[in-house]
């Protein structure tokens, strides 16, 4: 397939990217700099918002997975409210333009406080500016999709595990401590439970995701197991070699993050399968 990825030089993109051309995939990959992007792929440096006819101007590839989205880790950044309508113009233009597969990278954040499995039928009450974004924009490419027959996926992603410096997750803060020289690290007690997924795992997951067309909708790219935030944390340390001690109690939890979530895996599991098959 020739698979146009957007937002292809951030952190979660670069990833993606490689595991779509591991899979044999052309890749258009563009974004502002495409300078960290594997060089397989064909690389493009644009405003994606800013081109009139992105289909025809982006070669008419079979599928977009949209994965742009701005301060992604800034919670109640008004980004992810100002450049809403700028999502929602560029996929309905390409809908409308004849893409038959769209697919855009979700976040378990539209899910708001939850405990529990969570799955396509979950309701979404998002408690922050991001998953308000998310949730909205994945409402209204569903609705774009139905009309024009197209296929939708929409990829949940849940807690990504990587030791990159450079992406703002608590293990990415961490390895950038640790770079620093730094000993302790600030922290909160850690007690509550997620879905940590490891970084080539979850670019594995998407890049199956949009390979295929059998399975369709929400899908989440997770474990599917709860796991203690401090365990996670305390284990990637040790994974890593860090000479660093986490400070707990430095932050008390935020408000709108659940005591256990994890994904339901039963989608993924059966894209996994058949990639194999």
């Amino acid at each position: 397939m020739r698979i146009l990825v957007t937002g292809a030089n951030g952190y979660l993109g670069q990833g993606v990217v490689k595991s779509l051309l591991e899979l044999g995939h052309e890749v258009i990959a563009a974004d502002f700099a495409t300078d960290h992007v594997d060089q397989r792929a064909k690389r493009i440096d644009c405003d994606c918002f800013g081109i009139e006819d992105p289909y025809e101007y982006f070669g008419k590839p079979d599928a977009l997975l949209h994965m742009a989205w701005r301060d992604g880790f800034v919670h109640n950044s008004d980004a992810h409210i100002e450049d809403l309508p700028k999502h929602y113009r560029f996929i309905k233009t390409m809908i409308e333009s004849g893409i038959p597969q769209v697919a855009v990278m979700g976040s378990m954040h539209e899910i708001g406080f939850y405990e529990g499995s969570i799955d396509e039928h979950t309701p979404c009450n998002p408690m922050s500016m991001y998953g308000i974004g998310k949730n909205a924009l994945r409402e209204a490419t569903e609705l774009l999709c139905k009309q024009k027959n197209v296929t939708f996926q929409w990829l949940r992603g849940y807690y990504i595990v990587g030791n990159s410096e450079y992406g703002s997750s608590i293990f990415s803060k961490i390895t950038a401590a640790v770079h620093e020289g730094k000993k302790e690290f600030p922290f909160t007690m850690g007690q509550n439970q997620y879905d940590f997924v490891d970084y080539p795992e979850f670019c594995d997951q998407v890049a199956a995701a949009v390979s295929q067309k059998a399975v369709t909708g929400i899908i989440n790219i997770g474990s599917g197991k709860p796991e203690k935030l401090a365990d996670r944390v305390e284990r990637f340390i040790k994974e890593n070699h860090y000479d660093i001690a986490l400070k707990y109690g430095a932050f008390p939890d935020r408000p709108y993050d659940s005591k256990a979530v994890w994904g339901n895996t039963g989608k993924i599991e059966k894209i996994m399968q058949g990639l194999k098959g």
